[in-house]
């Protein structure tokens, strides 16, 4: 893919320090930190390494990554090695994929209280999903699964939804035997969707009454218990959305697959169209007109706040195993997985690397000096070498 002419860091370090001036006392200092995160990347700020060509000699300056999760450039590398991680824990089944998502009702609470609700979100789901599967009704059978959380629709709004990656069958209750779902369907969405609702305003409620909610702003009301109860009954009435895409089978498509969700960010560089006047065009997919392509314009300060929104807290993990898959017990339960289906588990995969080729003869580029971002901001790059060498074997 071709590289981006626009980057989200093109509009932070334009638009970035008088969108701080004006909300400021609006943005947590993880948010800062994103901002100062993506704007450095790449840059001399971050240092760096001298690369020379095996072939013809030629050589580059390359900048280090910042390595932040919410930045557009650093993700590839984080992917390909959380995947070639997961290719040994594959089974030789077919995989469904559910997503589940809270009513847009909650999206201000949520904001206001993001790593308790997020969390929420992944327990209550995951705990729909495990209840539902065991139920003889059902598929009667202990299930593990893979959840990814996904905060931003299309147009960078708040959506926060979980993406749940789903083998297609599971432990029998007693562990004795594979119990396979159909190829076609692996449980029903209402029953899942009732489920999952119940279990999101039960534990909503308790942590109203625990005084563990925030309530700020024009939230203030809801603090009040017999208004909160107002709000649970109101999304009660609602049919909470969970939607199971069609099933797909195999290790490699599976990964495919997961390399599409886990390490995405708000927006892509790729899907930045302009920044001029003040004003940020980006292409997103409207789903309610078939997934019709548009392109989309607003001022700097809202494309700010949008991306912002989803930063998410400190120590959040986004990426969570449940059931069979929960990091405690996972590899015993691969290993019996595995016993009844008489498979044998894939080798593992070495996590790919991109190797920098030259841009005269595509030769091998050797990495001979690395530097630190004060040594790179405060020498020339024509000056002598700098004396952090390495052995360019």
């Amino acid at each position: 893919m071709s590289r981006p002419t626009l980057e989200v860091a093109d509009i932070l370090r334009i638009s970035g320090n008088s969108f701080v001036k004006r909300h400021g006392s609006y943005l947590a200092p993880q948010h800062r930190k994103v901002m100062d995160a993506i704007v450095r990347c790449r840059t001399a700020a971050l240092g760096g390494h001298r690369d020379r060509c095996s072939g013809c000699g030629h050589q580059a300056i390359s900048y280090n990554s910042c390595r932040n999760r919410h930045c557009p450039k650093c993700q590839s590398n984080a992917r390909d090695r959380w995947l070639a991680a997961r290719s040994a824990e594959l089974l030789p089944v077919p995989y469904f994929h559910l997503v589940f998502t809270l009513p847009h009702e909650l999206s201000p609470l949520v904001l206001q209280n993001k790593k308790l609700l997020y969390d929420l979100l992944f327990r209550t789901s995951a705990a729909a999903l495990l209840e539902v599967a065991r139920d003889p009704k059902h598929l009667g059978a202990d299930i593990g699964l893979l959840s990814v959380l996904h905060t931003w629709g299309q147009n960078l709004q708040h959506h926060p939804h979980v993406h749940c990656v789903v083998p297609g069958g599971g432990l029998a209750l007693d562990g004795s035997r594979w119990v396979a779902a159909s190829s076609h369907f692996f449980l029903p969405v209402r029953v899942l969707s009732r489920v999952f609702r119940g279990k999101f305003t039960a534990e909503l409620k308790q942590l109203l009454l625990q005084g563990k909610l925030q309530f700020h702003g024009s939230l203030q009301e809801l603090a009040s218990p017999e208004r909160f109860q107002r709000f649970l009954r109101q999304l009660f009435t609602k049919d909470w959305v969970v939607y199971a895409k069609p099933p797909f089978g195999g290790a490699e498509h599976v990964l495919n697959y997961l390399a599409r969700y886990t390490h995405r960010v708000a927006i892509s560089n790729h899907r930045l169209v302009s920044f001029k006047d003040d004003q940020v065009s980006f292409r997103w997919k409207d789903y309610a007109a078939g997934s019709k392509q548009k392109v989309m314009t607003v001022s700097a300060d809202e494309f700010l706040r949008r991306f912002l929104i989803h930063v998410l807290p400190k120590g959040l993990v986004r990426i969570r195993h449940f059931g069979l898959f929960a990091n405690r017990k996972r590899s015993a339960s691969l290993l019996r997985c595995r016993v009844l289906l008489n498979a044998i588990a894939p080798p593992p995969q070495p996590a790919p690397t991109a190797p920098i080729k030259c841009p005269l003869c595509s030769e091998l580029m050797l990495v001979i000096e690395r530097f630190t971002g004060l040594q790179l901001l405060s020498a020339p790059l024509s000056a002598a070498p700098i004396k952090t060498r390495l052995d360019s074997s």
